[in-house]
């Protein structure tokens, strides 16, 4: 008599493993890891960003970059003149602002969103930025995942 399994035992093992493994997909949800990963690094980005700008306007006399007003601004990647900018192109506020100057002294370069990469006509990072009347400066990310929202005031 020869050893070995039957195709039935072989099919009720596999079929085991395969609920099993289902089972461990779901628990671990992959999708909304990846999501909130996303989203960490959008927060730690919006809070650079705004720190950049407040050490800026520490070493200039409590001036912030002059494209910095009380409307909402898309922020423009490093190198770009947001010349060409327009929200049907970006997705983003109408206007651009370019906060070159905070290369170098505050920052390496200007974050980006991790969804994706600036467009090459109109070089918007996904991130927001605009100042209250009362002068306070609020920078958003409102391409967040998982019904986040992502701003921060200061």
């Amino acid at each position: 008599m020869k050893k070995g399994f039957t195709l039935i035992e072989l099919l009720l093992v596999i079929g085991i493993i395969a609920i099993l493994a289902s089972i461990v997909i779901v628990a671990i949800n992959p999708t909304k890891q990846l999501g909130d990963a996303r989203d960490a690094q959008r927060r730690s980005d919006v809070n650079t960003v705004l720190n950049a700008v407040y050490q800026y306007a520490i070493d200039h006399n409590g001036n912030l970059p002059s494209c910095i007003d009380t409307e909402e601004k898309g922020v423009c990647t490093s190198g770009s003149d947001c010349a060409a900018y327009a929200a049907g192109d970006s997705g983003g506020p109408a206007t651009g602002c370019n906060l070159d100057v905070l290369t170098g002294s505050y920052l390496v370069s200007i974050p980006v969103d991790p969804q994706g990469t600036p467009g090459t006509s109109v070089e918007y990072t996904g991130y927001n930025i605009a100042r209250t009347a009362a002068g306070r400066v609020t920078v958003t990310a409102p391409e967040a995942e998982q019904t986040a929202t992502i701003s921060v005031t200061r």
